[in-house]
């Protein structure tokens, strides 16, 4: 009865999570029909905040978690989303884009959610000073407590929050946090890219100068 009763939960959590989904590509195309009359930064604006408001509508909707032992091992209690050794104890994953080079994947379970996150990467230095930036945070998983350490094949980097994460620590904070880190690594990443550009037109001008 029980497991009947947590099947029923995750049909009606999983029809909520489509729901805000087709909302918010509601208003992405509302969005897109207005492209001619906004300027570009406006643009990227308007189609940022929309990303950013539909991935949080979804961890909402989907970050419903409880504590779930593991039926095939007793007494053993693992993060579904990562084993998928039981398929009815996941939900239908969720991939949010905003344009080809960003994107956010969704994977949640009765017990745990998985946010993979694909982070822009313009040209060959962005490239190079994301790879540099997320690996330096990678390798402190620790101590940020839901950064898994490896990303997902296919993005740049993910997070692994759990049915104990959401016991010690606030739900809503938990989805700040997210939304303020996609927010703000886009800004890091620039940040690095213009430092290291001034940088090396003060290197090249100062080399330049025993020629003059």
């Amino acid at each position: 009865m029980a497991k009947k009763n947590s099947q029923t939960e995750y049909r009606k959590a999983d029809e909520k999570v489509q729901n805000f989904v087709k909302e918010d590509l509601r208003k992405l195309r509302k969005a897109i029909r207005l492209r001619p009359l906004l300027s570009n930064a406006n643009w990227q604006a308007t189609t940022l905040r929309l990303y950013l408001t539909c991935i949080r509508n979804t961890l909402e909707a989907a970050m419903c978690l409880q504590n779930f032992p593991c039926q095939e091992v007793e007494r053993h209690n693992k993060p579904e989303v990562e084993l998928k050794t039981s398929p009815e104890l996941l939900l239908n994953p969720v991939l949010i884009c905003r344009n080809e080079a960003e994107k956010c994947l969704i994977e949640t379970s009765i017990n745990s959610i998985r946010i993979s996150l694909k982070v822009k990467q313009a040209d060959e230095l962005e490239n190079i000073l994301a790879k540099k930036f997320l690996r330096f945070l990678s390798m402190r998983a620790e101590s940020f407590q839901v950064l898994r350490r490896k990303p997902v094949q296919g993005y740049d980097i993910s997070f692994l929050i759990t049915n104990y994460h959401c016991e010690d620590m606030h739900k809503h904070k938990l989805i700040d946090f997210i939304v303020q880190f996609m927010e703000d690594i886009d800004k890091e990443i620039s940040e690095l890219k213009l430092s290291v550009n001034t940088r090396g037109r003060l290197v090249a001008t100062e080399f330049l100068k025993q020629f003059i």
